[in-house]
């Protein structure tokens, strides 16, 4: 899996949240080894506006491009760390019910000769 975009949008990109985004998309990597190497993750953090400072106004959002489908999660809180995490998880739900809906399909195709 590719990162092909890291944006920050009204806030500065430092080095903490690259490595910390880079670290926890890694957990993703055993998960989309199936759809490799057209796995692309598309990661966008910061502020939803530039006018509050309290309630969950830092979000995180996640794209990843797979063969045949684009899964998007995107989370706000009042930490940024947080809103990754809780991005992260929500992409890697849909990534285990994008396997299961491809496992089931294979499973469940019926044979010729059967009715």
């Amino acid at each position: 899996m590719r990162i092909i975009s890291l944006k920050a949008t009204n806030i500065e990109l430092t080095d903490a949240i690259t490595k910390y985004v880079e670290e926890k998309v890694g957990s993703l990597e055993k998960l989309v080894q199936d759809f490799e190497p057209a796995a692309e993750l598309s990661v966008e953090v910061g502020k939803t506006t530039r006018h509050h400072a309290k309630g969950p106004y830092l979000s995180a959002e996640m794209m990843l491009q797979i063969p045949g489908e684009l899964l998007r999660a995107t989370e706000e809180a009042e930490d940024l760390y947080a809103a990754i995490d809780l991005a992260r998880d929500a992409l890697r739900r849909q990534i285990i019910e994008r396997k299961e809906r491809l496992i089931d399909k294979t499973q469940n195709a019926t044979r010729p000769d059967k009715e």
